[in-house]
């Protein structure tokens, strides 16, 4: 009986190897290993990382790029690191990851007080709240506001979240063409939000 039930298990395991069953060891080693946007070896390289919505194109901005976007290569102590284009989803806008090590954006510092500086630096901003919040384990801040778009004549809200690492300070920004793709974006943000972490 005894070599028969080991017999019987090799079976069931081997069952579940072809079939996929994992009994609860398997699947879980594997979203461990899965690497997520910001780990070496993605397209952006970050002191952070998040899993990113399906399709959405991410581009790391290297500083030539940065120095050519001119006064928009930096809001804040913050400069543009890495941009998800949402277009291939349908949408029109931008995830934008900003990263930096001076001012408020120094190691040591608070993400309340990198949000504060982030969003003071944004032109024509109004109707800011800003939170206290947990972006997968971490504690960081969360801010919502709107900005006044003179050329367009219209104003369109925004998000964003900052977090403190030991290299400097992160923000993660949504913004959108308008108040309807911000809305149909939102999900993007908020799944970068539930599964941030930072890299090794």
């Amino acid at each position: 009986m005894r070599k028969m039930s080991q017999a019987v298990l090799g079976a069931v395991v081997a069952m579940s190897v072809l079939s996929g069953c994992t009994f609860g060891w398997g699947e879980d080693e594997n979203k461990a290993a899965e690497k997520k946007l910001g780990d070496k070896g993605t397209a952006c390289e970050l002191p952070v990382h998040f899993t990113p919505e399906t399709s959405w194109k991410a581009t790391a901005l290297t500083q030539a790029i940065v120095d050519r976007m001119g006064p928009l290569g930096h809001q804040g102590p913050l400069t543009p690191a890495c941009e998800l284009d949402a277009k291939a989803a349908g949408h029109i806008g931008f995830l934008t990851v900003w990263s930096g090590t001076k001012g408020a954006a120094a190691p040591g510092g608070t993400s309340r007080a990198l949000m504060k500086a982030f969003v003071a630096a944004e032109n024509f901003q109004s109707n800011v709240s800003i939170r206290k919040v947990k972006a997968g384990g971490l504690p960081a801040t969360e801010a919502a506001y709107t900005v006044t778009d003179l050329a367009a004549g219209e104003v369109r809200p925004e998000r964003a979240l900052a977090v403190m690492t030991e290299h400097g300070g992160v923000v993660i920004h949504l913004g959108g063409l308008n108040a309807g793709e911000h809305k149909a974006m939102l999900p993007a943000f908020e799944l970068a939000k539930k599964t941030l972490g930072l890299t090794s």
